[in-house]
């Protein structure tokens, strides 16, 4: 979930400011089933304290109990877990009957060091796309300016330089508050996403509670120019309000958004893109960037089911997929 590796950063951040040394692990590859992709973070003090996550909780315990006994101190190295052929045996048998191979990187609280986490922090807030570069010999690390596109893990040749790709923190920007947005923000939220709703009207507003959501009281559209979107945001209106949706689709279209969706049927969508045309100025190419009607074709009826839906049709974008595909 890269909002929680946004989470790992932040702490990592805080930590060596007040001169912490501290344990970055990053997931190198996984084979079989397993609940974090490569890429994915936890950040350890000696003490045991940390943030983020490797597996289910097994390989966590394993590390967490090994750094308190002191192991870790080369500046860098790897663990392969639930590997029955590893050189040390397996250390611990994976649950699900996978393999995953961690990089465990001894960060002292110096100089170099906050400036790398700096460049990070920077990458996943969505000011650059980067390539992080490791060399699992010397622990010596650079970041590299990146387009994005990729693999997040890769390697230049066996026991040569580890480079992983950070780019923005998936965000996504909700337009108006419904029955629809409420069950979309907490899929969103458990799949990893930044999530912000947006809705003017003080009195959904006061309705709307999902833990860990960012609510604002304004109008979609200006939050949207204010320059909130990023080339790993995905923009969704689902209100039935065209006075909110319109608005937002005018303004989503002009940002590097991956997505941007806008409920409704095939007849009201078909209405909508005349309307944007003809008020908003939006070109073919504009409207062509409209997903409308929103979400995959399930047969949704209930809000949970639409929510699930349209969060099913951005990770398929997220990832690359064409709908002839799945």
């Amino acid at each position: 979930m890269q909002h929680l590796d946004l989470k790992v950063i932040e702490r990592a951040l805080a930590w060596a400011r007040e001169g912490e040394t501290l344990w970055l692990c990053t997931v190198l590859a996984t084979f079989g089933s397993s609940p974090r992709e490569p890429g994915s973070w936890l950040v350890a003090r000696r003490d045991g304290r940390h943030v983020g996550s490797l597996s289910g909780g097994c390989v966590e315990e394993d590390f967490l109990a090994r750094l308190r006994d002191g192991e870790f101190d080369r500046p860098v190295s790897t663990l392969c877990y639930g590997d029955p052929e590893g050189p040390r045996g397996p250390r611990i048998r994976l649950p699900c009957g996978g393999i995953l191979e961690v990089l465990i990187e001894r960060l002292p609280p110096t100089a170099t060091t906050l400036a790398h986490y700096e460049a990070l922090h920077d990458a996943l807030v969505g000011r650059r796309h980067l390539v992080r570069c490791v060399d699992p010999t010397s622990g010596e690390m650079h970041c590299l300016d990146d387009r994005g596109v990729g693999p997040r893990v890769m390697r230049d040749s066996e026991g040569g330089m580890i480079r992983m790709r950070v780019g923005p923190t998936a965000r996504l920007i909700i337009a108006g508050i419904s029955p629809v947005s409420v069950a979309c923000a907490e899929f969103a939220r458990a799949l990893g996403f930044e999530v912000i709703v947006c809705d003017p009207r003080e009195e959904a507003c006061l309705d709307f509670n999902v833990p860990g959501v960012e609510l604002r009281q304004e109008l979609p559209s200006r939050h949207i120019a204010s320059g909130a979107c990023h080339a790993a945001t995905a923009v969704v209106a689902l209100t039935h309000d065209p006075r909110i949706d319109d608005l937002a689709m005018i303004e989503a279209v002009r940002t590097p958004a991956f997505y941007i969706g806008v409920m409704g049927s095939r007849r009201t969508s078909e209405a909508r893109a005349e309307r944007l045309r003809r008020s908003g100025g939006l070109t073919d190419d504009d409207i062509e960037r409209l997903h409308m009607p929103i979400g995959l074709s399930l047969g949704s009826k209930t809000p949970a089911e639409i929510a699930l839906a349209v969060m099913a049709d951005i990770l398929r974008v997220q990832r690359g997929r064409t709908r002839d595909t799945l």
